[in-house]
């Protein structure tokens, strides 16, 4: 029987060297490891720092009895030391096995030289060893067997620590089992016991022991389980029955004797075998291969120690020293992340999580007192050193998870408290300077932000800061607050650094761009970037918040620096101005929709603060444009830039001038109508003016490089570039209305304007514009023409003489090359609009020339032939299978008669008969009244007989010609044309007096 009978059912046997579980369980995983988030952090205030938050002694000096002061750095030192030198408990996965590779560490960490290292260590070995003990806690069972009559049992536990045997035969399994194995070998005053549990077979205890031993290796843990049995009557027991089964169990209590206890199963483990933190669900073995399933006991254990001999530990509490090693051990993993010029992951070595999991674990400190402690080092460092502020989670978790407030002593919450305050404050700090902690120029910098953010709302979401810190205002305010504040002193330093070293209002300008654009570049971060962060974390529309307090600032002393230039505005004065007015602009649109406003903005308005520099504006855009324009035809040589492009470099320069000129019209965009409109007639004014000077510069440059040419071909070539230029121009000026956006200020200007205005202003000085420019080309156009027809000329004028013998074919090939050989290079030198016009008036040209020819020669149908033929190959040559001319500019008036014309002129007399007969039948079959009377005539062709047979049948309607009002009609029947039937005489019907409406009747037939 494992203990006394005079215990009761309500209390265990013995209550001494048991603790009461502080928390529902501890696993082996919970750590005080950080989050592995890699987060590097911006170089401001580093610093190396000690960080034992002790006071650290003068080595040397020597206390009231003459014994030297250790340091607190050796005191740390020597803790850390002791733990790994004591270290006990099988390893755990990942931790360092080594404990020659721990102490090379520490020697690290603490930066000891190797001879006070070896001194320290020697110390540290003469020190008493600890007290080595087991921390046991019987958590709870499942599946227990029930020995009651009621199907139930009533459990308690045996549990203690058997010295300097082992284990009988290597495993739990191997040795045999025996009842009562604590009773039987561990002495009753190193026995503890649970409280009994009534009536279950799942029991929960959650009880704790310490369990002192000696030498692990010869350690072994036992528990017993037993159902405590009570004397009772017969009559109770009846009472309780259910079933067969409790039957059973009363005869087979009849046979044991009263009170005796029964055994439910044990748990036996070799100390040695366990890790310095185990938690789990051990199996219940039996004596007897009787019932062999008899549940599971869950267990916790912790390998801790008592009465260590170091000084940290008899003179300080286990927490604060354990904080002071975690600082310690993190500032040096941070350092070493720096010296690689690599950025800490907020994850610690394992050299570093194994000293600190064996400390705590060997100190009993608490999950709750670790994750504590992490937070206040992890805050402090986070102050101080470069790490990620994501690590900050895990210990807020932890806290939050596990918090009650009675736990901490009062200088523990007061320090707890006076952590949460100086986080805050500092997070405040950095949030108030982000721009320069966080700045993008680091791709990670929004990153690092919005974790700080998330830290802070974590940590003023705990219970504990609440009850801690219960005056602190909302953080969404409070960091409200420090960004207004930030915002105002970022925007004072910006000024202060774009400051001018000489005082003057040109460079109070310069140095008021500046600042304009700084803020302009700031805005649209925030809008693009921090807004979002401080929205999705706060709650915080930071972007208004920012441009409603800059916007203040910027308004006042824009406006103070115009009236400081006052009036009039000197040119260089006036691009000063005019940039600034563009930076503004873009800083002013940047603000909320004035639908969206509440009140007045500083801003609103802000173009009449610059409206007397207009004219400035105006007069320097226009200067500028004509340097440029003139400075171009001065470099011009009037050559092709390619292939495909066929106009010279000063075109494109042109075409680049008007470009910026449209697109500082477009910068301005003056928010008063009105006054656009009449800047908007300004600008076109002047880039048509400055079209018209390039048409005369352009020529004459053109005249100035053709001075002295012999060669006419080059003199041709820069001609043609220069029509190719002012083409280009053309199309240029053309796109003015799309460019300076002439719809949307006839919308804006609206009824501002009277009917037709924009119509009889902007679009006349446009047509008017591009009319001078046709008129310009068509003037190249037709000196290119010129140079040109006289050859065509000549060449037509050859063909009409050649010898008779020459075919038409052979006569025109000359005026065919001439024509191919001067268009293939006017094709080549010209742009297709003004290839087509020259190819229109050499068309005419043509023409006019074949025209005068023809009448010279009609009665020369050989000279007319080859006209004919000519004709046929302009036609081709100008058409060029459709690449040249159309159709339809082709088919002219002039051009239709003269074919017509040649075509008769150069026939013989029979085929002139034949023609003549053509046209007749033509005009036959056109025919459809009958004026002159109608005749029916019936005609077939026999081809075998080869003969015509032709039936007279009848006429009607004829037209009385004698003077009796009547006719004796006849018809004459022959076949035409008579040269081609000599022998066929006509034929004649009989002739009928008197009527208009004969009948006929007769038949006759032509052999043919």
């Amino acid at each position: 029987m494992p203990g006394p009978r005079q215990h009761s059912r309500s209390s265990p046997h013995r209550t001494t060297s048991r603790v009461r579980s502080p928390s529902p369980g501890r696993t082996s995983e919970s750590q005080p490891l950080p989050l592995r988030t890699p987060l590097p952090v911006p170089a401001w205030g580093r610093r190396e720092v000690w960080v034992l938050g002790m006071a650290e002694g003068r080595r040397g000096s020597r206390g009231s009895r003459g014994v030297p002061t250790v340091s607190q750095r050796d005191l740390l030192y020597e803790e850390a030391l002791y733990t790994v030198l004591h270290r006990v408990g099988h390893p755990e996965p990942n931790h360092v096995i080594q404990a020659s590779e721990l102490l090379q560490y520490l020697q690290e960490a603490f930066q000891v030289p190797p001879e006070e290292h070896q001194q320290i260590l020697q110390r540290v070995k003469e020190l008493e060893k600890p007290i080595f003990c087991l921390k046991a806690t019987v958590k709870q069972a499942k599946g227990i067997l029930g020995k009651d009559v009621s199907g139930f049992s009533d459990p308690y536990c045996l549990l203690g620590i058997e010295q300097g045997t082992g284990m009988p035969g290597g495993s739990p399994g191997a040795r045999r089992r025996q009842k009562a194995v604590v009773r039987h070998t561990i002495p009753e005053e190193q026995t503890h016991h649970t409280r009994v549990i009534n009536q279950t077979l799942n029991p929960v205890w959650e009880e704790t022991f310490i369990l002192e031993f000696n030498d692990i290796a010869n350690a072994s843990f036992h528990l017993d389980m037993w159902d405590l049995d009570t004397v009772e009557s017969v009559r109770q027991k009846l009472g309780e029955l259910t079933d067969l089964h409790g039957l059973r169990r009363i005869f087979k209590e009849a046979r044991k004797d009263k009170g005796q206890d029964d055994f439910l199963g044990n748990v036996v483990l070799r100390l040695q075998d366990l890790h310095c933190r185990e938690d789990q669900w051990y199996p219940l073995e039996p004596c007897t291969e009787t019932y062999p399933d008899r549940g599971q006991c869950h267990l916790q254990f912790q390998l801790i120690h008592k009465k260590r001999a170091t000084v940290a530990s008899r003179s300080q509490p286990s927490y604060t020293v354990h904080l002071h090693l975690l600082q310690q051990l993190v500032s040096h993993e941070v350092t070493q992340h720096q010296e690689g010029s690599t950025s800490w992951d907020a994850s610690l070595s394992p050299q570093a999580a194994t000293i600190l999991f064996l400390h705590a674990t060997q100190k009993d400190i608490s999950d709750f007192h670790q994750s504590m402690a992490q937070w206040l080092a992890y805050s402090r460092l986070y102050q101080s050193l470069e790490f990620p502020s994501s690590c900050l989670l895990h210990p807020i978790t932890s806290m939050e998870y596990q918090w009650v407030q009675g736990r901490l002593k009062a200088e523990q919450l007061e320090e707890l408290a006076a952590s949460f305050t100086s986080l805050l404050a500092y997070g405040l700090s950095l949030i108030r300077k982000f721009r320069s902690v966080f700045p993008l120029s680091v791709a990670d910098s929004p990153v690092r932000l919005q974790s700080l953010l998330r830290v802070l709302v974590q940590m003023c979401k705990m219970k504990a800061f609440r009850e801690l810190c219960p005056d602190s205002a909302p953080l969404p305010q409070l960091v409200t607050e420090a960004l207004r504040t930030g915002t105002i002193e970022w925007f004072h330093l910006k000024q202060q650094h774009h400051q001018p070293m000489v005082q003057g209002v040109l460079e109070a300008g310069k140095a008021l761009l500046n600042l304009v654009q700084d803020i302009t570049g700031d805005l649209h971060q925030c809008q693009r970037t921090w807004n979002k962060i401080f929205h999705n974390v706060l709650k915080i529309d930071f972007f208004p918040l920012a441009f409603l307090e800059l916007q203040w600032l910027v308004a006042k002393r824009v406006q103070d620096h115009t009236v400081a230039v006052g009036s009039p505005v000197s040119p260089q004065m006036g691009e000063s101005l005019f940039q600034l007015y563009v930076s503004l602009k873009e800083l002013y649109q940047l603000g909320p929709d004035p639908s969206d406003r509440e009140g007045v903005l500083p801003l609103d308005g802000f173009h009449r603060w610059f409206q007397p520099a207009i004219p400035s504006w105006l007069q320097k855009t226009y200067s500028v444009a004509l340097e440029r324009v003139q400075r171009a035809v001065q470099m011009d040589k009037l050559v092709p830039l390619g292939e495909l492009t066929k106009h010279s470099t000063s075109a494109v320069d042109l075409s680049t001038c008007f470009a910026q000129i449209s697109h500082t019209a477009r910068q301005l965009d003056w928010p008063d109508p009105e006054e656009a409109f009449m800047i908007t007639v300004k600008f076109v004014e002047d880039t048509c003016r400055l079209a018209l000077v390039y048409c005369s510069l352009i020529k004459a440059r053109a005249r100035e490089l053709s001075e002295g040419q012999k060669d006419q071909g080059q003199a041709a070539n820069m001609l043609c570039v220069v029509v190719n230029d002012m083409e280009q121009l053309r199309l240029v000026i053309g796109k003015l209305p799309t460019q300076l956006a002439w719809e949307a200020l006839e919308q804006r200007v609206g009824a501002g304007l009277e009917q037709g205005q924009l119509q009889n202003t902007l679009h006349a000085q446009l047509q008017s514009a591009l009319a001078g420019l046709d008129h310009e080309i068509r003037t190249g156009v037709c000196t290119l023409a010129e140079q040109l027809e006289a050859g065509i000329a000549k060449q037509i004028q050859k063909l009409v003489g050649v010898r008779d013998s020459v075919l038409p074919e052979d006569a025109i090939l000359p005026l065919m090359r001439f024509l191919e050989a001067e268009l293939c290079y006017m094709n080549t030198n010209l742009v297709q609009e003004n290839f087509s016009s020259l190819l229109t008036l050499l068309w005419t040209h043509s023409l006019t020339i074949l025209v005068e020819v023809a009448a010279s020669q009609r009665n020369s149908p050989l000279a007319s032939n080859r006209l004919k033929v000519a004709l046929q190959g302009l036609y081709a040559c100008f058409h060029a299978r459709g690449c040249g001319l159309p159709q339809e500019a082709l088919h002219t008036a002039t051009f239709q008669a003269l074919q017509r014309d040649l075509e008769l002129q150069a026939a013989s007399t029979r085929e002139l008969i034949q023609e003549y007969f053509c046209s007749r039948i033509q005009q036959q079959a056109e025919t459809t009244s009958e004026e002159l009377g109608a005749v029916t005539v019936k005609a077939s062709y026999r081809a075998s007989e080869q003969k015509l047979r032709v039936e007279l049948l009848s006429a009607s309607n004829l037209l009385p010609l004698d003077s009796n009002g009547s006719s004796d009609p006849f018809v004459q029947l022959t076949l035409e044309p008579r040269h081609q039937f000599p022998e066929l005489a006509p034929r004649e019907t009989q002739k009928h007096k008197k009527d208009l409406h004969p009948l006929f009747d007769e038949t006759f037939e032509f052999a043919c």
